[in-house]
């Protein structure tokens, strides 16, 4: 097994493996982790990111909130790392809501999900972020390989976690899935009636995104090569070989950025928003590995997503976002109880942390309606 700490391997962008003349369509998402299809790109002549930090407060702290670092397992028994937040003037003899915070996909409960636990915490709600397995400080081997079903798995066992606290009512629990969890905590919804009420903020369909890149970017042909070049990584590793990464968030922007990468990179490799978990090198975060990345591709978390009903759903998407496209596919495919909610002027990382933005009272007012204690 290489050693987590080695200098991040350069590895073949996916965009290599594709026509000249598509891959200015091709890009690697920081957010997605997958080749996703990209339509335009900045007007920008220097590999300076663009300044989009006016709001952002992803580090937020309160003195309303008491937090505490927690553990709790999988059905697996495998050790899932969390934060529980409560208001510092909660009365721990009766029951309350509770709503579980699911971070972006790359990402670590640090990044985005804190945030949104704090300020929904500040509402009264006992809340949980957590790290998915394989990422952050949660258990998993190899670090930051991708495995959907158990990022789904994740969900239930926080639910499992929060419903036998003797302060938590355990028939008033919800989700708030950000980016590439919004897709997972559907999928946990679809098969578990005990998540009362399913926020997606800037959501992802990492198996649509994976199959098929933005708008439908990436032809049956392009896909079997990424396919075929993690089953080539993995005789590769089998043999002893170097362990390999792909997309993710650059480490360096150039002069040719796209706007997307740069978008993420903003987030993930500036003050803003950059964390480092102990498990693993810097240069390695937000980064899956090359042969586990593909199994996205068996991921189809928006199927069946009208059997979450009469359980309610609240898409929330920036109306510039460049993953716009999953929200509304979701909404037109889900069942009631549902509702597509927009935010005037937001890209997809702006709903991340930029507090101005981010729609807390429409949250709040959603789990006040349908978490009732």
């Amino acid at each position: 097994m290489p050693n987590p700490t080695e200098k991040y391997p350069k590895t073949e962008s996916l965009s290599s493996l594709l026509p000249m003349e598509r891959r200015d369509l091709l890009k690697i998402s920081g957010g997605s982790l997958m080749a996703i299809g990209l339509t335009s790109f900045l007007d920008i002549s220097s590999a300076k990111a663009q300044d989009m930090s006016n709001g952002a407060d992803n580090f937020y702290k309160s003195r309303k909130i008491n937090i505490r670092k927690v553990v709790f397992l999988t059905q697996y028994k495998t050790k899932i790392a969390a934060n529980l937040f409560t208001p510092s003037q909660i009365d721990l003899n009766k029951h309350h809501s509770a709503i579980i915070v699911g971070h972006p996909m790359g990402a670590t409960k640090e990044q985005s999900a804190n945030l949104y636990a704090t300020k929904m915490a500040e509402q009264g709600f006992v809340t949980l972020s957590f790290d998915l397995p394989f990422w952050g400080e949660s258990e998993g081997q190899p670090r930051n390989a991708v495995e959907p079903e158990l990022y789904a798995e994740a969900f239930s066992a926080a639910v499992d976690y929060l419903g036998i606290q003797s302060f938590v009512n355990r028939n008033a629990i919800g989700a708030i899935g950000i980016c590439g969890s919004g897709s997972f905590v559907i999928s946990a919804a679809k098969i578990d009636p005990r998540l009362k009420a399913i926020a997606t903020i800037s959501m992802y369909d990492m198996g649509g995104v994976a199959r098929n890149g933005l708008r439908h970017s990436i032809s049956e042909e392009q896909r079997k090569e990424i396919i075929n070049k993690a089953a080539l990584q993995r005789w590769n590793e089998a043999e002893g070989g170097k362990r390999e990464y792909t997309g993710g968030t650059d480490n360096q922007l150039t002069r040719n950025s796209p706007a997307i990468q740069r978008e993420f990179y903003d987030f993930y490799r500036t003050p803003r928003g950059q964390y480092t978990p102990s498990k693993i090198a810097a240069d390695l975060t937000t980064h899956p590995t090359l042969t586990s990345n593909v199994k996205f591709m068996n991921f189809y978390p928006l199927n069946d997503i009208e059997i979450i009903s009469p359980q309610p759903l609240l898409f929330i998407s920036g109306d510039k976002a460049h993953s716009k496209e999953f929200s509304e596919e979701a909404y037109q495919r889900a069942a009631e109880p549902k509702e597509l909610f927009w935010v005037a002027g937001a890209g997809h990382v702006d709903l991340y942390d930029r507090v101005d933005l981010i729609p807390f009272d429409k949250l709040t007012d959603f789990f006040k309606q349908y978490l009732k204690a």
